[in-house]
């Protein structure tokens, strides 16, 4: 018989616009009963909530993670409950007996017996930096697809400037197009006035890439384009200013996690805003990384391995701490690092090696957190050793080939 963890605890299914919550309560004979009550989610609806729970003396809440749904109920009620929002495939009910009580109902079953994996929600301060690095990420985004498109106004018009420059948006490139934009039945202009003497492309070149004719429909569209890059800047330059606000309380940690190998001060800010800066919650660094989606996934079945690729989780992280193990990994004043990598790389490739390289670089953060101290590549020395050659049997090297794809032929021994 499973074990009653939580005698007292609410199931909540969460919708747009009202909850459906179910309080099961066991009393010594393992007797549970349930009471069940439909609330608004508008927040005088969620007070009743609260207070429903406190006259039924109720501290123990479980909720799944229904979209954006669950925040405002979370909000009221992290103050007095204790509350697990857990993903939803680990409280799905069973098809064909779904209703909203019923659906509650199973949640406060399932959290009795302490069956529910909880998701890690980080303090209130962490979830707002984390909110506007976030946003910081998408803005970045939002640029980028705009400079994809004022490129494809150019490739219309025949004008190949990112042929000849290495930014289509640098000095004289953008000199350029602003005469471009300005003259477009201008096609014989000094342009070798308007480029860079740090320049390396030639003026031949530079007459081939601009040999062309900026159509007026494109040129409608490649202003608004540059005035909307423009606009983006700008609010880009305002919440980086709010989030550099927001990180001064944790000036601390973010000193610390600098002194990991290929971590700047923006970034190490994003990955405390991601992960926070107590690291209790994860029992140990391998939780972390699992939950950051560096790890091999366990799936066997009958003996057999079917993958072993990395989860989709860290949507956010996992790119970032990528980013900065590749800049780790080309600077040869941590060779502790960049030797681990180009001995995981000849073996496995630059993508594994990439992310094995990214999962150190979190277990060393988590580390550093949870003790308090900085980057130590000292621990590392195992690491700092260039990969050796090893002298294998025939038998072991025929067998390396044919692990790797080869079809190997053993020729008949002579005599």
């Amino acid at each position: 018989m499973l074990k009653i963890v939580y005698p007292i605890c609410c199931g909540i299914d969460v919708h747009k616009t009202f909850v459906v919550a179910c309080i099961a309560g066991t009393d010594g004979k393992g007797v549970t009963s349930y009471r069940s009550h439909r609330f608004s989610t508008y927040t005088g609806g969620l007070r009743e909530l609260e207070k429903w729970l406190s006259a039924h003396d109720c501290r123990d809440v479980c909720m799944e993670s229904t979209g954006k749904y669950w925040h405002p109920v979370y909000n009221i009620l992290e103050r007095d409950c204790n509350i697990v929002l857990a993903h939803p495939k680990y409280v799905k009910a069973i098809r064909g007996k779904k209703t909203d009580k019923k659906d509650a109902k199973w949640i406060a079953d399932i959290f009795k017996h302490d069956l529910v994996s909880g998701s890690f929600i980080p303090p209130y301060d962490i979830r707002q930096l984390r909110d506007q690095c976030r946003y910081f990420v998408k803005l970045v985004n939002f640029t980028t697809g705009e400079k994809n498109r004022a490129q494809n106004c150019l490739t219309s018009s025949n004008i190949q400037l990112a042929s000849v420059f290495t930014d289509v948006f640098g000095k004289s490139a953008s000199a350029i197009l602003d005469h471009l934009l300005e003259h477009p039945n201008d096609t014989d202009f000094d342009y070798m006035a308007l480029v860079d003497r740090r320049c390396k492309a030639s003026p031949e070149d530079i007459a081939a890439a601009i040999d062309g004719t900026l159509l007026p429909e494109q040129a409608d569209k490649l202003k608004i384009i540059r005035s909307h890059i423009d606009s983006l800047d700008t609010c880009k330059a305002e919440l980086l200013s709010a989030i550099l606000e927001l990180a001064t309380k944790y000036a601390h940690q973010i000193d610390r996690v600098c002194t990991v190998p290929g971590i700047q001060s923006f970034s190490a800010i994003r990955i405390l805003a991601e992960i926070g800066v107590d690291m209790s919650v994860f029992p140990t660094s391998k939780h972390l990384c699992s939950w950051a989606g560096l790890t091999p996934q366990n799936n066997e079945s009958a003996g057999k391995k079917k993958t072993t690729r990395v989860s989709r989780a860290g949507a956010y992280l996992k790119p970032l701490l990528v980013q900065c193990a590749n800049a780790a990994v080309t600077s040869k004043k941590h060779p502790e690092i960049r030797n681990r990598y180009l001995a995981l790389r000849k073996r496995r490739g630059h993508k594994k090696a990439i992310v094995a390289i990214a999962r150190i670089m979190l277990t060393a953060i988590y580390n550093i957190l949870k003790k308090d101290e900085p980057y130590n590549p000292d621990l590392y020395k195992k690491l700092d050793v260039p990969p050796k050659h090893r002298d294998v049997t025939v038998e072991q090297a025929i067998f390396i080939l044919q692990r790797q794809g080869y079809l190997v032929s053993v020729p008949a021994p002579v005599g």
